[in-house]
């Protein structure tokens, strides 16, 4: 009989943001190898605990939205050993970006999803499935949401929208529809935006919650 395969078990994270109207991934890198925040899970360590415990220590971020995607654990994944790991997308609202020092990787970048450098492992598919995922989400949940800063105009929401999905989408029923759900509020204040006619700005009205939408 064949020696046992070691098995190993760890999480990783696709950290979303957009930034400069684009979506864009956080990646973390040792040496020459670019890869996704994670690693293994402790002893007794709940699984989303050991996902935010290396999203934060790798990257400094903390406090963002956190959901489980897949379960990533084919034969062959990596080489001499049975490697699981448990997929995580996070989002990160505009400007909560931190600029704290990075702990533990030798260096962090944002890369566009749509031109990722080489990627360790499967970590490319991992970001193409977190991305199908958040795209798919948006037809029913409020999930966009939780990529806004605390105030925002609707064009900048729908900017979101558009950049997740690729593809415009027509302003008279995007506003229809999310003025609809009944998710965002006016804050009473107006946005400026250069020599363009002022717009309103809308805040969550459920911060850090995503409702589905029935």
């Amino acid at each position: 009989m064949a020696d046992p395969v070691p098995l190993t078990l760890t999480t990783d994270v696709v950290p979303f943001a957009i930034r400069t109207e684009r979506l864009e991934v956080l990646l973390v890198g040792r040496s020459v190898d670019w890869r996704l925040p994670g690693g293994p899970i402790e002893p007794g360590e709940d699984l989303d605990v050991a996902a935010r415990r290396h999203l934060a220590e790798q990257t400094g971020l903390c406090q963002v939205y956190l959901e489980q995607l897949y379960t990533f654990g084919q034969p062959g994944r990596a080489a001499g050993q049975r490697a699981v790991t448990v997929a995580y997308y996070a989002l990160v609202p505009a400007g909560s970006l931190s600029r704290d020092p990075v702990p533990l990787a030798d260096r962090t970048g944002w890369a566009m999803v749509d031109a990722l450098p080489t990627l360790v492992l499967d970590h490319a598919e991992i970001v193409a499935l977190a991305r199908r995922r958040l795209a798919s989400k948006l037809a029913y949940s409020t999930i966009a949401l939780q990529l806004m800063p605390e105030r925002f105009t609707l064009s900048e929401l729908q900017t979101v929208h558009e950049t997740i999905l690729g593809e415009p989408l027509d302003k008279r029923n995007f506003r229809k529809r999310i003025l609809a759900l009944d998710c965002i509020e006016t804050t009473g204040e107006m946005a400026q935006r250069g020599g363009r006619r002022p717009a309103r700005l809308f805040r969550a009205k459920h911060p850090g919650q995503v409702d589905f939408v029935k």
